[in-house]
């Protein structure tokens, strides 16, 4: 399966931005009162408009979200086009934004700035036994880059399946985090390992990214750092 990772750095609110977002879009933009989060968001909207322009052949200016949550109706959902043969995962961190595209298959993108710490309570929260034993004997800056391989791939299949943390996550093992990334085991039934397929990501330095998608097939992961031409 063909998925393709495009990336960002959070663009200006200038007007050949702003025009492409929408009046509920624009709500949302206005709500956030940090400019960082303001164009955070921006920058992943029009970047995934980008994506699904490209992608199913229309202007850039027709394509419409439709953000509704499934759980509570607020336009905070994951974006989708209906009836529109593709699915879009948002993620961002530091001066980073990333869309992932793939078919009408679940999919969940994550990225994380690489200079947080792991401290052993954020260890035994997120981690399973197996994993957390993987951990053992690290030094602090080997097991912090460690645990965030980990972080990003559970941040992955949480978006992927759509209910985030009600999975818990140390229900969930991954491949070791020096290992191409795969589920190993779930005691989840969102979540199986035989439909369930994963990849670290490049990203850009200082980051770590992972990508879930739900399938059986294997994945074939495209990254490009994006540069607007609008």
């Amino acid at each position: 399966m063909e998925i393709e990772v495009r990336w960002s750095s959070p663009l200006p609110t200038e007007d050949r931005f702003m025009r492409l977002l929408d009046d509920v879009e624009q709500g949302r933009f206005e709500a956030y009162r940090q400019e960082a989060d303001k164009r955070r968001f921006l920058t992943g909207r029009v970047l995934a408009k980008t994506v699904a322009a490209e992608r199913l052949g229309l202007p850039l200016e027709s394509v419409k979200f439709d953000a509704t949550c499934e759980d509570c109706g607020k336009p905070h959902g994951r974006p989708r086009i209906p009836g529109a043969d593709l699915t879009l995962s948002i993620s961002h961190s530091g001066d980073l934004i990333g869309v992932a595209a793939t078919p009408s298959v679940p999919v969940g993108l994550d990225v994380e700035t690489a200079n947080r710490r792991a401290d052993d309570g954020l260890i035994e929260y997120a981690l399973s036994p197996a994993e957390a034993g993987h951990l053992a004997g690290l030094d602090p800056a080997e097991k912090a880059a460690a645990f965030f391989v980990y972080w990003t791939r559970k941040e992955a299949v949480m978006k992927a399946t759509g209910k985030g943390l009600r999975i818990p996550l140390q229900s969930i093992t991954f491949s070791r985090y020096d290992e191409p990334a795969s589920l190993v085991s779930s005691g989840d039934p969102a979540l199986d390992p035989a439909t369930t397929r994963l990849a670290d990501l490049k990203a850009a330095d200082g980051y770590r990214a992972a990508i879930a998608v739900l399938t059986t097939e294997e994945l074939s992961v495209t990254e490009e750092h994006w540069v607007p031409q609008l």
